[in-house]
C-alpha cells in the first residue's frame, strides 16, 4: 500500500480560483485511505479555523500553512519590476502557526501590491517552526531552472535552506502533464543530489474530483470576467488538479518512491493544537487602590442608587446574583471595557442607543449606564443573555449616533493600541440566483433566457438552487427539459455558496490582550485593517468581539433635541422617561407613524391600525412580531386584544407569563419562563432547551421533552408532573413551544428598540417641526425618503420653505413654526461652501448676488465655484434678491469672474464701504421663469419640486383613484413583497422614448412622476397604437398595468392601460335612468364620448333611488349642454327634466 499527504492544496478560500470546500475535503481524504492534509491557499489564511475544526471532526489531521507571495526586492518597492515567487510555508508547531499568522498578516498589511507579498528579511524574522517547500512552477526556483539559469537556481535553494534551516526546506514535484514540469523535475531531482536538500512531492489541488475541472474552469472565468468560449483567458493545462490518491500520485512518480515517503513524514512533524474559549480580553487599567472587580462593584452600586430611586431586596438580589455570575465566568474585565468607551461617547455627546439585543437582560448593564432600559420594569432576564450553564461571550452590542461612531471606534484603537484592535472580514457568497447569472454569463449564455432561468428561484431567506428544484415547479420543469438548462444549473450547484471577496463587517471590532497577530491574521481592504478569521471564529478563539453599530435614528434625535434647544430653550432628556403617555399611543393606534423607528413601513402601518395599541407592552409586542415567521401570529394577537374572550390557557400557570401577550408566545423569555415555572428547569438550562429548539435538534427535543414532563433527578430538573400539571397538558405545553420556539423574538432587543421608537414618536407628537426638520436631514442623498417625508409634512399641515442663501443652514430647521430647506440638499453645493455662507451672513444678510460672490471670496476663495451658484439659483435660493432668476442665470458667470479678479487685487476683507452697499445690479431686461420652469428646475437641482408640485391640483383625484403609489411600490419591493399584481398609479409622463420593434411596430418607454417618485413604464406596440395621443410628456394620466421585476434593476410597470387625469369643474351632470340594465344606455355613453370634456357625469337609477359615477372618458363639456341635451332628449321619453346640469 503507498502511503501521502497532500501538502499543497487550494480551498475555495484561494478566492475564485481554489473550488475545494472545506466542509466536503476531510470526508475525501479518509475515503482515500489519508489520514492527514494541509490546507495552503494563496497568500491568505481565511479558511484555517473551518479547516482545522471540520478536519477533527472526522479524525484527520490538519496541517495548517499558505502558499505566500514572495517579492524577489524589497516588498517596500511596488511596481513591475519587482517580481514575485510562490512558496508553500506549513506549521510545524504553535510556534510555526503563529509565525505564518505574522508573515501573512504582514502581506497584508504591508506588503500588498496586486497580491499581498512579503520579502525574505520577514522570512528570516519569522521562520522558526516552519516547513518550507519550493511550491509550483511559479516557485522561485522552478522559474530559475525554467530560465535556464541552474546556477541561481542553486542559489535560491540554498538560501531558503538557510532561511528555514536542515531538512525544513523541501524541493517540490509536480507532474500534471505539462512538458515544462517534466523538464523542472529532472533538474530539481540533480539539485536534491547535489546540494542534498530533501524532495517532496505535491498536486496543487484545486478542486476536490477530476470532473469537478469543468466548474473550476467556470469559477476562473466568473473571476476573470471571460466566457468559457473567449481564446486568450486564463486556464488550466489539464484536469489534473484533483485530490488524488496515494495511488495516484504513487504511478505518477514511480521514480521518486523517497520524496512520496516525505510527505508522511513532514506531516508527522507537523502538529498545532489550536486552543477554543480561552479568553484572550485586553487588561483594563482601574485605579490602584481597586482590584479589577472591587472597582466593577464600586461603579454598579454607584449606578443602582443613582438609577433607582428605592434599592429594594428584589433589586439587590439580581444585582447580586449577576455580579456574581459576572465575575464567576470571568467577565469582569468585559463589562469595565464596554463601561468605559459608552462613558466617553456619553461625556463627548455622541448618542448612545438604549440597548440592543439581549444584553438589555441586564441589571448591571442598566446600573453601568452601558443599557437605558430597566430590566425588572420590563420583566427580562439576565440569563437570557449571560447563561451561568453556557461557557459562552456575552454579546454586547451598542448603537451609536452614525455620524460619530468612528470617534467612538478611534478611542478604543488609542486605549489598547492599534496592533491590539481590528475590524472584522466577512464574504460575499454566491447566492442562488447570482450563482446562476454568473455561471450563465461565463457559459456565454444569453442573456435573457438565464435572467428568465434566475427569476424562476424564489427569493427567500438562505434559499439554496436545491431547495428551489424542490419548491419551484417552473424552474424544476427547465431542469429536467433543456439539456443547456441543466448544465447551466448544476454548475451553479457546483459553485453556489463559494466565497467570491472579502469585505469588512459593518459593525464588528475585535479586541485583543496581546497583539492580534499572536491568534489571528490580518487582511487589508482598501484602508481598513480586518482579521482574516469570521466573527464566529474569533469568538471561538476566546477574541473579544464588539458590535459597534451607526444608527440614523441616533443621530436624528440627537439633532431634533438640539433643535428644540435653539427654539425653545428646553433641553430633553430621556433618563427619567414615562412611555405610556396615552396622546402618543393614540398616535401610533393611528398609524401616524412616518419617520418613527420600526414603525414607518407601509406594512407596520396597517398592522398599528388593527391592532390599536393603548400601551407600551404592546408596541414591544408589534416590534416582534412584525417579521417574516412570527407574522402569522398578527390574527391571533390582534384578535385577543380586542376581544379577550378568545384569550385561554392550556394551564393557569401559563397565564401570568402569557398574559401581557393575550396568550400568545411572543418572546424567547416567554419560552424560557414556561419551561421554567413548569418543567421546573434552571433559567439557564431553560435557555440551552429553546436554544435545541429553535435549531430543531430533534434528538434532543425529545429526550428535554421527558425531562419537561417526568422531571430528571440527577439533572436537578423537578418536570410539569411535580409541579401539578398532568401529563397530557404538559405534553400539549410542550408541543406548543415546539411550535412557536421558532418564531418566538429576542424580548430585551424588542423593548430596546421600542423605547429607540416610542422616543421618536413622542418627539413627533410633541415637536413635530424640528423632529421632521431633522428626520428629513438625515436622508438628504436618498430623494425618495425626502420626497416621502416632504408629503408628511404638508399633510401636519406645516408649511415648507425653500433653500434660501439668508436663511438656510446646512440642515433642515425650523423658522418661525415652518420647516426651512437644508442647504446640503442642493446638488453641486459643498460641505465647505455651506460653512462660509453661515459664517458670512454673521455680518449681515446678503443683498445681491454681486454682494453674495464678494463676501464668499473675502473669506475663502476656494469653496465657490459656478457650478454651486447655478444651482443656488436655479432653486430659488436668491430668489429674495431684486432680481429674478433667469437675470442671474445670465449673469452669474460674470460676476464670479470679475469678484475673483477684485479679490485677487485687494487685500482680504479690504473691500471700500461703497462697495458693500450698494445693492444696485446691473441686470439685462428678462422675463422670470414660468412657474412650471422653476419647478424643473427645482427639481433638477433638488431632486424633488419645492415651492409647489405640479400635481397639486390632482392631489385629491389621485388619492382617491389610484391604489398605491411610488413609495409603497420601492417599498414593498425591498421587502420582497411584490407580485404580479395589477396595479393603478397617477402622475405626470416624462422622459417618452420610442422605438422599432423587430416586428417593425412602434412600442415607447417612460416615466411616471407621482407625489413621491418615479417609476419606468415600458409600453408594447398593442398598448401604444391604443393610447397614442395620450403618451407624450407632461400628460397627466392614470396607469394601470403589473410588474416587471428583477434582481439587477429596480422594478418597472408594463402599462395595460393609460388614461387622462381631468381636473373636474365645479359643476356635474344629472342623467336619470329607469335602470342601469336599459337598452339606451349603450347609446347615451356613446353620445357623451362625442361631447368629451371635464364635467363629471352621474347616471341616477330611479328604480332603486342610486346613483352611479362614470369613468372620465365619459365626462362632457358644459359649454355644450343645450346640444347634447337635445341629442339626449330621445332616450329621456322626451323629458328635459331627466338631464339637469348643476
Amino acid at each position: 500500500m503507498n502511503n501521502f499527504v497532500h501538502l499543497h492544496l487550494h480551498s475555495e478560500y484561494s478566492l475564485l480560483d481554489g473550488s475545494t470546500r472545506i466542509s466536503l475535503l476531510p470526508k475525501r481524504v479518509k475515503e482515500l485511505n489519508m489520514d492527514a492534509v494541509a490546507l495552503t491557499d494563496h497568500g491568505n489564511m481565511y479558511g484555517a479555523i473551518a479547516f482545522y475544526k471540520a478536519c477533527k471532526d472526522e479524525g484527520i489531521k490538519p496541517i495548517l500553512g499558505c502558499e505566500v507571495y514572495i517579492s524577489k526586492k524589497d516588498l517596500s518597492i511596488k511596481d513591475k519590476s519587482n517580481e514575485r515567487y510562490h512558496l508553500i510555508l506549513l506549521a510545524e508547531n504553535n510556534e510555526g502557526f503563529k509565525n505564518i499568522m505574522k508573515i501573512v498578516s504582514i502581506g497584508f498589511v504591508d506588503g500588498y501590491y496586486y497580491k499581498p507579498r512579503i520579502d525574505k528579511e520577514v522570512l528570516k524574522k519569522y521562520s522558526k517552526g516552519i516547513i518550507a517547500t519550493s511550491a509550483c512552477l511559479g516557485g522561485e526556483v522552478q522559474k530559475l531552472i525554467l530560465n535556464r539559469d541552474i546556477e541561481a537556481a542553486k542559489k535560491s535553494a540554498l538560501e531558503y535552506r538557510k532561511i528555514f534551516g536542515e531538512n525544513n526546506f523541501f524541493l517540490e514535484l509536480q507532474d500534471h502533464g505539462m512538458p515544462e514540469q517534466a523538464r523542472v523535475n529532472r533538474e530539481l531531482i540533480n539539485l536534491s543530489k547535489e546540494l542534498e536538500i530533501p524532495l517532496t512531492v505535491s498536486n496543487d489541488v484545486h478542486y476536490l474530483n477530476k470532473d469537478d475541472a469543468k466548474s473550476h474552469d467556470v469559477l476562473l472565468c466568473i473571476q476573470t470576467g471571460k466566457t468559457v468560449n473567449d481564446e486568450n483567458r486564463m486556464k488550466f493545462p489539464s484536469d489534473e488538479f484533483y485530490l488524488k490518491s496515494p495511488d495516484e500520485m504513487a504511478a505518477l512518480f514511480p521514480e521518486n518512491k523517497d520524496a512520496l515517503e516525505n510527505t508522511v513524514e513532514i506531516a508527522n512533524r507537523c502538529n498545532v493544537d489550536i486552543k477554543f474559549h480561552d479568553l484572550h480580553l485586553p487588561d483594563f487599567s482601574v485605579p490602584s487602590e481597586y482590584t479589577h472587580e472591587e472597582y466593577l462593584k464600586k461603579l454598579a452600586v454607584e449606578g443602582m442608587y443613582n438609577r433607582y430611586e428605592n434599592v429594594t431586596d428584589e433589586i439587590k438580589n439580581r444585582f447580586e446574583f449577576e455580579f456574581n455570575t459576572i465575575r464567576d465566568m470571568g467577565y469582569v474585565d468585559y463589562f469595565l471595557i464596554v463601561w468605559d468607551f459608552i462613558r466617553y461617547a456619553r461625556k463627548h455627546e455622541i448618542q448612545v442607543g438604549p440597548g440592543r439585543g439581549s444584553a438589555a437582560g441586564s441589571v448591571i448593564s442598566f446600573c453601568l449606564g452601558i443599557t437605558d432600559v430597566d430590566p425588572l420594569k420590563f420583566d427580562l432576564l439576565f440569563e437570557r443573555f449571560l447563561n451561568p450553564e453556557r461557557v459562552s461571550m456575552p454579546d454586547i452590542d451598542i448603537d451609536f449616533c452614525y455620524e460619530r461612531r468612528e470617534e467612538v471606534i478611534e478611542y478604543v484603537n488609542r486605549k489598547y493600541g492599534d496592533s491590539h484592535v481590528a475590524q472584522i472580514a466577512t464574504f460575499g457568497t454566491m447566492a442562488a440566483r447570482n450563482a446562476v447569472r454568473d455561471v450563465g454569463r461565463a457559459l456565454d449564455m444569453s442573456y435573457a433566457k438565464v435572467d428568465y432561468i434566475a427569476k424562476q428561484i424564489p427569493q427567500a431567506l438562505n434559499m439554496t438552487i436545491e431547495k428551489a428544484l424542490e419548491i419551484s415547479e417552473s424552474f424544476k420543469s427547465i431542469y429536467e427539459k433543456e439539456d443547456d438548462s441543466k448544465e447551466l444549473i448544476d454548475m451553479a450547484i457546483k459553485l453556489e455558496g463559494l466565497p467570491r471577496h472579502t469585505s469588512t463587517h459593518a459593525a464588528g471590532v475585535v479586541i485583543s490582550k496581546d497583539e492580534l497577530t499572536e491568534y489571528v491574521p490580518l487582511t487589508r481592504n482598501d484602508k481598513i485593517i480586518a482579521t482574516q478569521f469570521n466573527m464566529i471564529e474569533l469568538e471561538e478563539l476566546g477574541l473579544l468581539k464588539m458590535d459597534f453599530l451607526g444608527l440614523r435614528t441616533l443621530t436624528v434625535i440627537r439633532d431634533a433635541i438640539n433643535l428644540i434647544e435653539e427654539n425653545y430653550g428646553k433641553k430633553i432628556s430621556f433618563e427619567k422617561f414615562d412611555y405610556n403617555d396615552p396622546d402618543v399611543l393614540k398616535m401610533f393606534a393611528r398609524a401616524d407613524t412616518l419617520g418613527v423607528f420600526q414603525f414607518e413601513s407601509s406594512g407596520m402601518r396597517a398592522f398599528l391600525k388593527e391592532l390599536k395599541p393603548d400601551e407600551f407592552s404592546d408596541l414591544v409586542a408589534a416590534n416582534a412580531l412584525f417579521r417574516p415567521g412570527p407574522m402569522k401570529q398578527i390574527p391571533k394577537f390582534v384578535g385577543s386584544k380586542h376581544d379577550k374572550s378568545k384569550i385561554s390557557y392550556l394551564h393557569p400557570k401559563l397565564e401570568p407569563i402569557l398574559k401581557s401577550t393575550y396568550g400568545c408566545i411572543v418572546y424567547q423569555e416567554q419560552v424560557m419562563q414556561i419551561v421554567q415555572q413548569i418543567g421546573g428547569y434552571s433559567l439557564g438550562r431553560a435557555d440551552i432547551v429553546r436554544r435545541a429548539i429553535s435549531k430543531k435538534k430533534m434528538k434532543v427535543m425529545e429526550e428535554e421533552r421527558k425531562n419537561f414532563i417526568y422531571g430528571n433527578v440527577e439533572e436537578e430538573v423537578s418536570g410539569a408532573i411535580a409541579n401539578g400539571v398532568d401529563e397530557k397538558t404538559a405534553n400539549e405545553i410542550y408541543d406548543l413551544i415546539i411550535d412557536f420556539a421558532d418564531y418566538a423574538f429576542n424580548k430585551s432587543h424588542s423593548v430596546a428598540y421600542s423605547v429607540v421608537a416610542y422616543r421618536t414618536a413622542w418627539l413627533k407628537y410633541y415637536y413635530p417641526r424640528e423632529f421632521m426638520a431633522a428626520q428629513t436631514s438625515t436622508y438628504t442623498n436618498d430623494i425618495k425618503q425626502v420626497s416621502l417625508y416632504i408629503e408628511e409634512i404638508k399633510r401636519l399641515g406645516i408649511e415648507i420653505l425653500p433653500p434660501n442663501i439668508n436663511y438656510s443652514f446646512k440642515n433642515f430647521t425650523v423658522e418661525d413654526g415652518k420647516i426651512r430647506f437644508g442647504l446640503k440638499a442642493v446638488k453641486n453645493v459643498g460641505n465647505n461652501l455651506i460653512d462660509v455662507i453661515v459664517k458670512a451672513r454673521d455680518n449681515g444678510k446678503f443683498k445681491s448676488l454681486k454682494d453674495f460672490v464678494d463676501r464668499i471670496n473675502a473669506i475663502d476663495k476656494s469653496a465657490l465655484n459656478k457650478r454651486a451658484v447655478e444651482s443656488l439659483i436655479r432653486c430659488g435660493a436668491m430668489d429674495d434678491f431684486n432680481g429674478n432668476r433667469a437675470q442671474y442665470l445670465a449673469i452669474y458667470e460674470k460676476v464670479i469672474s470679475s469678484s475673483s479678479n477684485t479679490a485677487k487685487n485687494n487685500v482680504v476683507g479690504q473691500f471700500s464701504l461703497f462697495e458693500s452697499s450698494d445693492v444696485q445690479e446691473d441686470l439685462p431686461s428678462l422675463k422670470d421663469f414660468s412657474q412650471k420652469d422653476k419647478l424643473d428646475m427645482e427639481k433638477e437641482v433638488v431632486g424633488i419640486y419645492i415651492s409647489g408640485h405640479p400635481l397639486d391640483p390632482y392631489r385629491e383625484l389621485i388619492e382617491k383613484s389610484a391604489d398605491t403609489n411610488t413609495n409603497e411600490i420601492f417599498e414593498k419591493y425591498r421587502e420582497n413583497m411584490l407580485n404580479n399584481s395589477k396595479v393603478k398609479v397617477g402622475g405626470i409622463l416624462k422622459a417618452k422614448k420610442t422605438m422599432i420593434t423587430k416586428t417593425n411596430k412602434m412600442m415607447a418607454f417612460a416615466q411616471l412622476e407621482d407625489l413621491f417618485g418615479t417609476i419606468e413604464l415600458v409600453i408594447f406596440p398593442n398598448v401604444f397604437s391604443k393610447y397614442r395621443e395620450l403618451i407624450e410628456d407632461e400628460n397627466v394620466v392614470f396607469v394601470e398595468g403589473h410588474f416587471q421585476e428583477s434582481e439587477i434593476e429596480e422594478p418597472k410597470i408594463l402599462v395595460d392601460k393609460i388614461s387622462k387625469i381631468k381636473m373636474p369643474t365645479n359643476k356635474k351632470l344629472y342623467i336619470s335612468v329607469n335602470s342601469m340594465r336599459d337598452n339606451n344606455l349603450r347609446e347615451i355613453r356613446n353620445i357623451l364620448k362625442d361631447y368629451n370634456g371635464n364635467t363629471p357625469v352621474i347616471f341616477y337609477e330611479e328604480e332603486s333611488k342610486k346613483a352611479f359615477g362614470t369613468e372620465n372618458n365619459l365626462w362632457i363639456d358644459e359649454n355644450l349642454f343645450e346640444e347634447l341635451r337635445d341629442e339626449l332628449i330621445l332616450f329621456t321619453e322626451n323629458d328635459k327634466e331627466k338631464i339637469i346640469l348643476k
